[in-house]
């Protein structure tokens, strides 16, 4: 039996500290990547939203596959565990979101996030077995938009969560879910590690890790702050105020080029 990737294995081992969940930043560009993994983050995951909005296309379309592989191309191969938002897998077929996992895999992605969209839970577990089985190393987190976009029906995020636990998901992810109580409903519930998504009106990262979640996502958030506060600055300065807030260096940012050009050089000559 081949052994799994240490990569791979060390993503996995971020899920399963109790107490310890893993905190996963998601960046938009090698620069915010850099800078994040600069403060400490040793997994970092590509944001969908970001993704779509850097080109004008929309998000959740499947209309920016090439655009989602090119970055874990330009992430992939840097010191911090990637995983990739990958939407749907941009396909209904379970063998075209294979072929995609096998992409990211070979750019040095160790995680693929799999969005339902509401669509039939067969679908997606069908996409989760022929992504498992094509990548077995590639750690599948299977989220499931009952709460995101659905009702928030209990029952149904249930038996979608035991679907694709049973296909082989490696963590499921439930967005939009912020009560205390169904969360912990949700943690008893599910055999693999649950992420939910960060939310400033929600429970707090230390209430969620004493709620038995194992990973916590961003989402879009820190793209949507960075646009927030580049809007805040310049209605600083045409008031006449100098922008708050921090601000990098030139100097800084040439920094994070520099870093990612000697990861690069060092792995070519590895």
């Amino acid at each position: 039996m081949t052994a799994e990737p240490a990569s791979a294995q060390s993503f996995a081992g971020l899920h399963h500290r109790p107490g310890e969940p893993l905190l996963l930043p998601n960046a938009w560009d090698h620069a915010s990547a850099a800078a994040l993994a600069a403060r400490g983050f040793r997994a970092i995951a590509t944001t969908s939203l970001a993704v779509a909005a850097a080109v004008g296309l929309p998000d959740g379309e499947a209309a920016t596959r090439e655009h989602t592989v090119r970055l874990a191309l330009t992430l992939g191969s840097e010191p911090y565990l990637l995983s990739v938002d990958a939407e749907d897998g941009f396909s209904e077929d379970p063998d075209e979101v294979a072929e995609l996992a096998r992409e990211l895999r070979a750019v040095g992605a160790v995680g693929i996030n799999l969005e339902d969209g509401l669509g039939p839970a067969g679908r997606h577990a069908a996409k989760i077995a022929a992504v498992k089985a094509a990548e077995p190393g590639l750690f599948v987190n299977a989220r499931t938009d009952t709460y995101w976009s659905g009702g928030g029906d209990e029952k149904e995020t249930l038996r979608r969560l035991d679907a694709y636990q049973e296909a082989g998901a490696d963590g499921v992810f439930v967005p939009g879910l912020s009560d205390p109580g169904r969360i912990a409903t949700l943690v008893g519930h599910t055999a693999v590690p649950l992420n939910v998504l960060y939310t400033p009106a929600g429970p707090t990262v230390g209430q969620l890790a004493g709620l038995g979640v194992r990973r916590i996502s961003l989402g879009s958030l820190l793209y949507r702050r960075a646009l927030g506060a580049a809007l805040d600055a310049m209605a600083d300065i045409a008031a006449g105020r100098a922008p708050g807030g921090t601000t990098p260096s030139y100097a800084d940012v040439r920094a994070l080029e520099r870093s990612v050009s000697a990861s690069a050089s060092a792995n070519s000559t590895g």
